[in-house]
């Protein structure tokens, strides 16, 4: 088998179909926000966001009958029930306690602050139709990822790809 040529550990990607898992964001600012944006678009059965502050553009998804917001502090009582939690807070060490309480519960895990304690990385995607595409470039080069994500998506567009 062929590895990279910088020996990166690659990760698989894998299609899930998120209609019946519990989500749980934790964190209510620019990083979270994108993220809750891109899972909405996947149909999450239930998507909790737990955050001390939101970001004003959370406020579109108040009447979506699958999001909740709870306006406070996380608890670890915030994980029950859920099968994958985004830890995506200003807070490093919140964010490490956030993946160790999961991690002891079996539950995949991606901290937006250390990819070294994600159970998953959060991928760039391009979307048209059925089709679904997912890019990562291995925590290493998030420029590039973004630069091909753009270019699959206009691809996907029809447009011309420079």
């Amino acid at each position: 088998m062929k590895m990279y040529k910088e020996q990166v550990r690659r990760k698989f990607p894998l299609f899930m179909d998120l209609g019946t898992w519990r989500i749980l964001t934790v964190g209510g600012g620019s990083i979270a926000l994108r993220r809750v944006q891109t899972l909405l678009e996947f149909g999450p059965g239930h998507l909790m966001v737990v955050a001390k502050q939101l970001d004003p553009a959370f406020e579109k998804w108040r009447s979506f009958p699958n999001v909740a917001f709870c306006e406070r502090g996380y608890t670890e009582e915030d994980l029950e029930n859920c099968q994958m939690v985004l830890a995506a807070t200003d807070d490093r060490e919140l964010n490490k306690r956030i993946a160790k309480a999961c991690k002891s519960r079996g539950i995949l895990v991606n901290v937006a602050s250390d990819q070294d304690m994600c159970d998953f990385h959060f991928p760039g995607i391009a979307v048209k139709g059925p089709i679904t595409v997912g890019i990562n470039a291995a925590g290493l080069d998030h420029r590039l990822a973004k630069r091909t994500r753009e270019q699959i998506q206009a691809f996907l567009e029809g447009e011309a790809v420079c």
